[in-house]
């Protein structure tokens, strides 16, 4: 059968359609570029110092307010960058010994105009916000931001070079209120919520930003150009802060948890629950060791209330990169992630000797329990950045050991460590330059207890900004070293780039080697070592309305990649993507990948030495999104991948809708479905005779492999310090083997009779798939003081899985629901105890 390539055009023509797509970006954008259309200057501010401090109600009512210098004439930055405001917003600023204080007044045209949909913390929603933001060491790369909507929900982030971490929180103060056709805002920013150099005048960077949901307009006090690279250097600045000091920074979180467990013990019709009972207190401990660096420590974790991870069928030869959801590890760790460096749940992880072979040193013997993650004792970081712009950050880590269990048929038992008591530690050094550049030197440290090897990471990251920083140079590289007991290995890697970083157009061309013994994965994450990789990106965004559209962003690009180790061909591919927002708000876009040649997968095999010669594919996807202000919105996707290979392809599509009941309640559901028809993987590798002499035989399956899954969210805010929200997911995926090929030296297929021949060794195998996993996570969360929480928390887990395949959808999910499941009913109260509040709560009684 022929197949279509991409429906219209064949390899080369497309090739010619791109290479025409990027000569015109270019032409057009230099075109664009000779205009100069924004020409504000930077904004400056004075703070006014007061003897008494506004009582935070969001009213704005104490005379000291007018006397106070005004910040107005907001400039908006989306969807049409360059225009004043048209609704007035007037920003105040206070401060004494303690504290800064931020008043906004927001004008509208009605409180209808004034959208205010409850969310849980650090979650905007469908709503109006106010934010400021400051520069506290004036570097134009690391900053806060503080936020709150009209209905009184907090937000708050930190910022570097790594981006916006809505991880971070801070404990301050904020109260709102309607006032006619405009909302009010009221900050309390105690100095021991931020850090700041010791100097008897402070100059700080400082912007706010309003949004008016009703219009989708975001405004900038300072205006902040989306065509010019780097945020934070792009504020303005606030002056007249003068002669305070950072207070004491003494903070201690206590908790208490208790926890409820039900799970199956046995299999089949013998299965039977257990239950048991856990109570556990630790601490989190913030401790200001001078006006610049904070220790952050935490004893006894206890990560039993974060959210369920969205477990996969894996058939890849590489492992499943899950998200960090224990707050220890996202909150305020902008140092510890540059770099890429750093994969935070190496920590914790599945301990590193969770194989444990039966059939040789523990011959008889059944594995009957091994814990697939280790237990943290404690973690500690410290973090700061001095007068100089030098950021210094420590963090480190304790896993306590870990046994598994395996019983032999006397009912003997036997204790196997399979992770040794292990320190992780990591240190970065982070000097901010002028022009939004900086250099970081990294060193990440494994040290185990006993004969488990260690490990070790040294690298750096830097960039540099010319003085428009227009164009910048950047790259990275690091050493790694593995320690065992007669040896070491060592491996490197480096990446160096340059490229135009401002405008519409912009570019980058990339350089990068990964050496064969390169790995840092005792406390990273990389999935494909051994490799050397051209890549050259072009981009063209327009951020002014034209035709129907009010902005659009489109790129281009090309990656070549080789072996490091021995210098051989592995893979060239061509990408682009297009997208933009409607007059109406709805957004769409739309991307094309086009790999014209064979390439040569290394991974896939899983022997080394071995290849498999990928075929020529190409891939077309298209997206798009309804405007999220209406009650009703919708998300939809969808992609179609063709091989020349077989009758090879990949369908999927994914629909999404969204719907607010009112401003406290509102559900979002999920369904995606891929189909892989005549999908190529690895089946078994195993020795084998071929008459001249012994060798390795890998053998690939030809598959069709499904998946479905469904996600069902919902939450209901009773206020801005109160929420409720479920979270339920089914994920079904089979694979199933039609037939099956060898795997030649040259990287060919050939049809193979395996299971059959080969002596019977095989005939019974049976490589398909059917796996199933269901997830419930609801949780209840109380903010009933500032940093203090009750949160309790309800889990369901249900996993499920054999090599029987189960073709329709229903059948699976109903069969999922009879499994044995996994319950836990956890209870938390955390209490925030501030040094400074209790200070002064003991001196006025």
């Amino acid at each position: 059968m022929k197949k279509p390539l991409l429906l219209l055009c064949n390899t080369q023509q497309l090739l010619v359609l791109l290479l025409f797509f990027a000569s015109c970006f270019t032409f057009k954008a230099n075109a664009q570029e000779q205009k100069k259309e924004y020409n504000y200057p930077q904004k400056q501010l004075n703070a006014l110092r007061i003897s008494e401090p506004p009582k935070i109600d969001g009213t704005l009512d104490e005379a000291i307010w007018q006397s106070a210098q005004v910040a107005t004439d907001f400039i908006q930055n989306r969807p049409t960058p360059g225009p004043l405001e048209k609704h007035k917003t007037e920003v105040r600023i206070l401060y004494d010994d303690v504290a800064i204080y931020v008043g906004a007044v927001m004008h509208d045209v009605s409180q209808d105009s004034i959208l205010r949909q409850l969310g849980s913390r650090d979650n905007f929603g469908n709503t109006d916000f106010f934010g400021v933001f400051l520069d506290t060491y004036n570097d134009e790369i690391n900053g806060f931001g503080f936020f709150t909507t009209p209905a009184g929900v907090q937000l708050d982030a930190r910022y570097s070079s790594n981006g916006e971490d809505f991880s971070w929180n801070a404990v301050w103060e904020s109260n709102t209120s309607l006032q006619g056709n405009s909302w009010v805002a009221e900050f309390k920013i105690p100095y021991s919520a931020i850090r700041f150099g010791s100097k008897p005048e402070q100059l700080w960077g400082l912007n706010f930003m309003r949004n008016r949901q009703s219009t989708r307009q975001g405004y900038f006090w300072n205006f902040v150009n989306p065509a010019k690279n780097g945020f934070v250097n792009q504020w303005g600045k606030l002056t007249g802060i003068k002669n305070v000091e950072a207070p004491l920074r003494l903070s201690l979180t206590p908790y208490v948890a208790g926890q409820a467990n039900s799970y199956p013990n046995g299999s089949g019709e013998n299965v039977n629950y257990k239950e048991d009972f856990n109570f556990s207190g630790g601490l989190d401990l913030k401790y200001g060791i001078n006006d610049a660096f904070t220790l952050d420590m935490t004893l006894i974790p206890d990560f039993s209330q974060v959210q369920s991870d969205n477990q996969v069928l894996n058939l890849s030869p590489f492992e499943i990169q899950f998200n960090e959801n224990r707050p220890f590890f996202i909150e305020g760790t902008e140092l510890f992630s540059k770099g890429g460096f750093l994969y935070s749940r190496r920590i914790g992880g599945r301990p590193i000797n969770s194989y444990i072979d039966t059939k040789e040193k523990y011959a008889g013997y059944t594995v009957i329990d091994n814990p697939a993650e280790t237990k943290m004792i404690n973690g500690t970081k410290i973090s700061g950045r001095t007068q100089s712009g030098l950021g210094i950050g420590v963090f480190n880590a304790v896993v306590g050991r870990q046994f598994a269990t395996l019983e032999n048929e006397e009912g003997d038992r036997l204790e196997v460590e399979t992770q040794p008591l292990t320190n992780y530690n990591i240190t970065v050094l982070d000097q901010s330059l002028k022009n939004n550049s900086y250099v970081t030197l990294i060193n990440t440290n494994v040290t185990r207890q006993g004969s488990t090897y260690d490990a070790n990471l040294t690298g750096m990251v830097f960039r540099l900004a010319n003085k428009e920083n227009k164009y910048a140079i950047n790259g990275k590289a690091a050493l790694s070293q593995r320690y065992f007991s007669d040896s070491t290995d060592l491996g490197y890697m480096y990446r160096i780039g340059a490229g135009k970083v401002s405008g519409n157009f912009t570019y980058n061309i990339n350089h990068t080697v990964e050496s064969d013994t390169y790995n840092p994965n005792d406390l990273g994450l990389l999935f494909t070592p051994n490799n050397i990789e051209e890549n050259v990106h072009l981009q063209y965004n327009k951020y002014k309305p034209f035709w129907k559209l009010l902005n659009m962003y489109s790129n281009i690009g090309a990656i070549y990649e080789r072996r490091y180790e021995p210098n051989t061909f592995q893979n060239f591919f061509i990408y682009s993507n297009l997208s933009g927002t409607f007059k109406n708000f709805w957004n769409a876009g739309m991307w094309l990948n086009v790999a014209p040649v064979k390439a040569n997968d290394f991974f896939e095999p899983r022997v080394q030495g071995r290849h498999y010669v990928y075929p020529v594919n190409n891939s077309v996807g298209v997206w798009m999104s309804t405007d999220y202000r209406k009650k009703l919105a919708l998300d939809v996707n969808g992609s179609y991948r063709v091989f020349d290979e077989n009758d090879r392809r990949n369908i999927s599509f994914s629909v999404s809708p969204r719907y607010r009941v009112n401003n406290q309640l509102s559900f979002n559901y999920s369904f995606s479905r891929n189909m892989m028809y005549d999908d190529m993987g690895y089946a078994n590798s195993f020795g084998y005779e071929n008459g001249v002499g012994s060798t390795t035989r890998v053998i690939f399956g030809l598959r069709d492999r499904l998946t479905t899954s469904n996600t069902l969210s919902g939450s209901y805010i009773f206020n801005n310090k109160m929420s409720l929200s479920l979270r339920a997911r089914h994920y079904w995926s089979s694979a199933k083997y039609n037939r099956f090929y060898n795997l030649t030296p040259e990287g060919e297929l050939q049809p193979d009779s395996y299971p059959q021949g080969y002596n019977g060794r095989f005939v019974d195998r049976n490589h398909n798939v059917n796996f199933n996993a269901f997830n419930i996570d609801m949780v209840y969360s109380w903010w009933f003081a500032p940093g203090s929480e009750i949160s309790i928390v309800w889990k369901n887990a249900i996993s499920e899985g054999g090599n029987r395949v189960i073709p329709e959808y229903f059948d699976n999910f109903s069969r999922t629901l009879s499994t044995p499941q996994t319950n836990s009913l956890s209870v938390k109260i955390l209490y925030y105890i501030d040094y400074l509040t209790v200070k002064d709560k003991l001196k006025k009684s």
